[in-house]
């Protein structure tokens, strides 16, 4: 017996447009099971986790995280959702996904336990059918 699994609940947490339609488009083209919300900046996207959080059924499986944005970074929601997780009883797979090369960001993103893992942007096909596939 085949049983369909519902769509991955996925959020990506960006404020590049161009990259954040290019995402949606490839995960269309691969048919990629998968239900997106966009927020352009980490405060908009832990409102939106304070809320889904008052009723589990919108809570997220999935968070694709970018690391520079306006008003709340990326380190920012981390501190913030860390804080909201264990009232959320769900597992929530953060991926840090960004162009940064440095380092630093990396480490520190290893470092964080709630991070799934750091991404390099743009994501390839395969890495995000490994997301996915791990939900």
């Amino acid at each position: 017996m085949i049983t369909e699994r519902s769509p991955a609940k996925t959020w990506i947490v960006d404020d590049d447009s161009i990259y954040v339609y290019g995402l949606k488009k490839l995960i269309s083209i691969k048919e990629l099971n998968t239900q997106l919300s966009h927020f352009v900046n980490g405060e908009e996207a832990i409102c939106a986790l304070k809320k889904a959080n008052e009723d589990h059924n919108n809570l997220p499986d999935v968070i694709l995280l970018d690391i520079n944005m306006p008003v709340m970074d990326g380190w920012e929601f981390m501190l913030e959702f860390a804080k909201i997780k264990p009232q959320t009883g769900k597992k929530i797979a953060v991926y840090i996904v960004s162009s940064s090369v440095d380092l630093n960001d990396i480490y520190r993103a290893k470092n964080i336990s709630e991070v799934s893992d750091y991404l390099f942007k743009p994501i390839r096909t395969n890495q995000l059918k490994e997301v996915f596939d791990n939900v």
